[in-house]
């Protein structure tokens, strides 16, 4: 899920309800589903390993990113903000965007301003970013939908809102400019989309907004299948740059605080468990940095990788015709709300 997501500027009561729950919720998701929909396929919260296919990654410490430039949507905040961090350290130029500047000013590091649960902010960002020079864009806002639906001043489910919809509304602008004038020979340009791929999550495109029998965890899995089908999808809606998803699995962030309520005694127990049990945001960042640059994804794309930059496989089941599916009922609802 977006277990270690941002917040938007936004788990076990014990460990053990935590995967009790996030189980819950892939099955639920699954079979919000219509009937002629896959659903059995093997699956884990953490994502299947792709034995396919080995990483062999540099560690942080060899890093020179000083000719690379990176944004990170939900960079302020949450794991966005522990990967500015690392990458603004190993010499890249950072641009991060959020609600709430945290940090320090300092060289290389820019600061973008913006509210995602606004599709009309979210479609200016894709438009006025200066996408032209990026390397990487990293998205990672997000939230988990709350226990009683809330919408946003658009009519959109704001967790659909902010963890997916936002997302497709700044690529519709960014994706054709991301790149195009850096120097002959560049790598193509890649997109990092945070979710919870590989974990059998299809959502609901006849129900994408979550207006009928809402559940917080069904609502949460049409985020989480539409993040992993903007990477599956991209080569049709968005060609030029590279695609790729990201499962973090559970990191101690304040994704969780929308479901659970912020600073309730509940929230702060599993957070405190989360932070016991789990790696670090800085652990995470410090694996995935050197990710998001690596040489060995020239040349390819639509992979996933979970919470220790291992390659995991995609949902099964979600082919071509879903894919296309569930991208024709997202651009419908992004044109309602921006309409």
């Amino acid at each position: 899920m977006l277990a270690g997501g941002d917040t938007a500027d936004g788990p076990p009561d014990r460990p053990a309800a935590q995967h009790t729950d996030l189980e819950k919720h892939v099955n639920a998701s699954k079979n919000s589903a219509p009937l002629d929909s896959p659903r059995k396929q093997k699956t884990s919260i953490k994502g299947v390993p792709d034995t396919s296919m080995t990483m062999r990654l540099a560690p942080i410490e060899q890093l020179d990113l000083s000719a690379k430039k990176l944004a990170v949507i939900g960079g302020t905040n949450g794991l966005g903000r522990a990967i500015a961090q690392q990458a603004l350290a190993k010499g890249a130029d950072v641009t991060v965007v959020g609600r709430t500047f945290r940090d320090d000013p300092a060289a290389r590091l820019t600061f973008v301003p913006a509210d995602l649960s606004s599709m009309s902010e979210a479609a200016r960002l894709g438009l006025e970013l200066p996408a032209e020079s990026f390397d990487v864009v990293l998205f990672t806002t997000g939230i988990i939908a709350a226990k009683t639906r809330e919408e946003t001043h658009e009519h959109v489910e704001r967790d659909v809102a902010i963890s997916y919809l936002s997302r497709l509304a700044v690529l519709q602008g960014l994706s054709p400019r991301l790149g195009s004038v850096r120097a002959d020979g560049a790598p193509r340009p890649r997109v990092f989309v945070m979710g919870s791929p590989g974990t059998g999550a299809i959502g609901n495109p006849d129900d994408l907004n979550s207006e009928h029998n809402y559940r917080s965890m069904v609502a949460h899995g049409n985020t989480l299948a539409g993040n992993e089908i903007l990477v599956l999808g991209a080569k049709d809606r968005f060609p030029g740059p590279a695609f790729f998803g990201l499962g973090p699995y559970l990191v101690k962030t304040g994704i969780r605080s929308n479901l659970l309520g912020d600073g309730s005694i509940t929230h702060k127990l599993v957070e405190t468990a989360v932070g016991l049990f789990m790696q670090s945001p800085e652990t995470y960042a410090k694996r995935m940095v050197p990710l998001l640059f690596a040489p060995e994804l020239e040349g390819r794309t639509g992979l996933m990788f979970g919470h220790k930059a291992q390659p995991i496989l995609p949902t099964q089941g979600l082919d071509s015709a879903y894919v296309d599916r569930y991208l024709r009922a997202s651009e419908a609802l992004l044109r309602r709300a921006l309409s």
